[in-house]
């Protein structure tokens, strides 16, 4: 198997125009120069969890951000980076392919062959397994020439294990010690990044001269905080499956007889329906945030839905398209219950057939209510996370039945007096994900790659690359690198009345904001998206042309770009030490210490514990 790994691809004729496409580097990336500032120290987004965070990784947290900077920049302390020795750099795939995973590798092996033709880059294949069992394959301009702007995981390969326990860690280190790396970038999401800071960490610790590097590349969009507005991926998971749903919307509207019940990936977050339902206006979708929110029900799902498809009836529509995250099962109070129950005495070692009898009166019912193929599903052992597998959880046939069922006892007892409802179930969960990348993704993906290498020529460790003012173009983009512990939290978890216990320090899915502005969108359109068919295909991926420049619609409605106000505040700060020192006049001193006092007093309340309630802990 791992002769066909980095093997030349046959490519279709748009395959190969693809692959002849050069992303756009930013000003600041251009050039053999590196120029960085580091800003002040980061702290956690949660003070709260400051502290477990700063005691799990006393090297690595606090570390400050670092801006890269075009030549005409003029910031004294930057720092000019001219000399480039010879690197040795290993990557690996973590998690499961996202389009544009291969633009990183070859954007980080131009930026190494740009700075030291003799430096070379080392992938690692299969994966995380492959770094344990040093499995390697030299990058080479010659491998990634059919790879380029293509899709899948395919150079390399990869696996969606963990580099966690005592053992993985120190397979790592022995494979980077080795193979005498300087750097050791991962790519992948929540967990992968996760794991890169605790190897940053104990690298750190045992001083190995590796430093790890994390590139947030997911499909689930939900590696998301102030520092990261989207990941490698996403754009084209999003688009590639709009152009799948409308045409769902548009069967619909063409047979007026069917109700499509569509799953879309994301795991726990709904990321991926909420940019799906913007871009291709299907009648109905249920975010598994706002049933978290609103604690609804399975019975309350269902009564929702029913409740669309009798309005919708009565005006003579006996069709609509309804989107469900597949994260949504794991949202619902008294599922996601059931299934901790389960989770449980599957650890005990109950096999599937025993746990029936042994759950609670409460959690039996609800089990035994469900139809036979959803409680073989709940049986199924927990992902490595302690989540459920939720690709294999079919939500939506479980909502169809339930809606079928009682759409059926409404027209028994006449108080639904439109056609029999009949529903078509999908799971888009694989469809996109091997997709050639959307040019957005291929530019962000390949910028990325370069910005790790300015991380590792600026010798920084535990760091994730990143990218802010993604929605203008490609020139305008800040690039930067911010510590990934930065990007941290503690979860509490209950464990009884009045009890606790803490979780371990890391990045966390970031779920819908519902105060936010893409929900907000939403909301403002959800009454005419049930009732009026304003279905909207925004057609196949397009690469030139109309549409070619288009993003993510939750990327262009927030009001982003954390980096640059850092900066800008940065600024500020600067011009009030100028203006304001020894020798200026009263007046001045004084407007200086009212304004510095009432600012301050409002940014501690700010960003006092009791006000980061919303932050995961």
């Amino acid at each position: 198997m791992d002769a066909d790994y980095g093997i030349a691809r046959e490519l279709s004729d748009l395959q190969k125009l693809r692959s002849q496409y050069q992303p756009e580097l930013p000003p600041c990336l251009q050039g053999t120069t590196v120029r960085v500032e580091l800003g002040d120290a980061t702290t956690a987004a949660d003070p709260s969890g400051e502290h477990v965070i700063s005691r799990s990784f006393p090297h690595t947290y606090g570390q400050p951000l670092a801006h890269f900077l075009r030549a005409t920049a003029k910031v004294s302390d930057a720092q000019i980076i001219t000399e480039h020795p010879a690197k040795r750099v290993g990557i690996v795939f973590c998690g499961r392919q996202s389009p544009g995973g291969h633009n990183v590798i070859w954007g980080i092996h131009d930026a190494l062959k740009i700075h030291n033709p003799n430096s070379t880059l080392i992938g690692f294949l299969g994966g995380s397994e492959g770094l344990f069992a040093q499995k390697t394959l030299e990058i080479t301009n010659d491998i990634l020439a059919t790879y380029k702007n293509q899709g899948g995981y395919d150079m390399l390969g990869r696996t969606k294990d963990q580099i966690r326990t005592t053992e993985q860690v120190n397979a790592a280190m022995a494979a980077c010690k080795a193979l005498k790396l300087d750097a050791l970038i991962i790519i992948g999401g929540v967990t992968s990044n996760t794991d890169a800071a605790q190897l940053a960490e104990t690298f750190a610790e045992a001083k190995c001269q590796t430093k790890v590097v994390g590139v947030p590349v997911t499909l689930n969009g939900d590696l998301k905080n102030q520092f990261v507005e989207t990941n490698v991926g996403f754009d084209t998971i999003c688009k590639v499956n709009s152009q799948l749903i409308s045409n769902m919307c548009t069967d619909a509207l063409s047979a007026e007889k069917y109700y499509y019940f569509i799953r879309l990936m994301g795991r726990k977050a709904s990321h991926v329906a909420l940019e799906c339902t913007l871009q291709s206006h299907p009648n109905m979708v249920i975010l598994g945030e706002e049933v978290s929110a609103s604690k609804l029900t399975l019975f309350d799902i269902t009564n929702k839905i029913c409740d669309t498809v009798q309005a919708r009836a009565e005006q003579d529509k006996n069709h609509g398209v309804i989107l469900l995250p597949e994260g949504l099962i794991e949202s619902i109070p008294e599922v996601y219950a059931l299934l901790q129950e389960i989770h449980g005495l599957l650890k005990q070692g109950v096999s599937a057939d025993k746990i029936s009898s042994q759950l609670s009166p409460w959690a039996s019912a609800l089990f035994e209510f469900l139809p036979p193929f959803i409680k073989k599903q709940l049986l199924l052992h927990p992902e490595s996370d302690d989540s459920a597998q939720l690709s294999q959880i079919e939500t939506e046939k479980l909502l169809a039945h339930l809606v079928e069922t009682e759409m059926n006892k409404r027209l028994k007892e006449g108080t639904y007096k439109g056609k029999k409802f009949n529903a078509i179930c999908h799971f888009f969960g694989y469809q996109a994900r091997g997709s050639l990348p959307s040019k957005f993704d291929c530019d962000y993906a390949y910028v990325l790659g370069h910005i790790c290498y300015h991380i590792l020529a600026a010798g920084l460790n535990g760091y994730m690359a990143t990218l802010t003012n993604l929605k203008n173009p490609v020139n305008k983009w800040r690039c930067g690198a911010a510590p990934i512990t930065a990007m941290m939290s503690v979860k509490r978890y209950g464990r009884g009345p009045g009890k606790a216990s803490l979780g371990k320090p890391a990045v966390h899915p970031a779920t819908v904001d519902l105060k936010g502005k893409s929900y907000e969108l939403l909301s403002q359109n959800a009454t005419k998206f049930l009732l009026d068919d304003v279905y909207r295909n925004p057609g196949p991926l397009q690469f030139d042309g109309p549409g070619a420049d288009a993003k993510a619609i939750t990327l262009c409605v927030e009001d982003q770009d954390y980096m640059g106000r850092i900066k800008k505040l940065q600024e500020y700060l600067d011009k009030v030490r100028t203006i304001v020192k020894p020798g200026c006049s009263q007046d001045v001193l004084k407007a200086a210490l009212s304004a510095m006092s009432s600012v301050t007093e409002i940014l501690s309340v700010m960003a006092s514990p009791s006000s980061n309630a919303n932050t995961p802990f």
